[in-house]
């Protein structure tokens, strides 16, 4: 069972930053979707694709994943950009 710990990004619609600190420690699915035959909806059998845990920090994130035996990767965060730009700007 192998999983991956990430930081939450900020909701790309909106100006907020609620949960962005937040650390998730997301399961990789076992095995590959398939569609239904009867309605067409893409499904697995696999259940722990479903789970999401949610952590306070990354530390706590990994230390779950070691105390149960899950092989755990950690995706780096990417650094913020700012783009400082004047409203002016927008009439050059």
């Amino acid at each position: 069972m192998s999983a991956r710990i990430y930081q939450r990004p900020k909701n790309a619609m909106q100006s907020g930053k609620a949960l962005v600190d937040q650390w998730i420690l997301e399961f990789v699915p076992a095995e590959a979707r398939k569609p239904d035959p009867l309605m067409g909806w893409a499904g697995s059998g696999d259940t722990q694709a479903q789970v999401q845990l949610t952590f306070a920090s990354k530390e706590e994130a990994q230390a779950y994943a070691a105390k149960y035996g899950i092989a755990a990767r950690i995706a780096a965060t990417p650094p913020k950009r700012l783009k400082i730009q004047a409203y002016a700007d927008n009439f050059r």
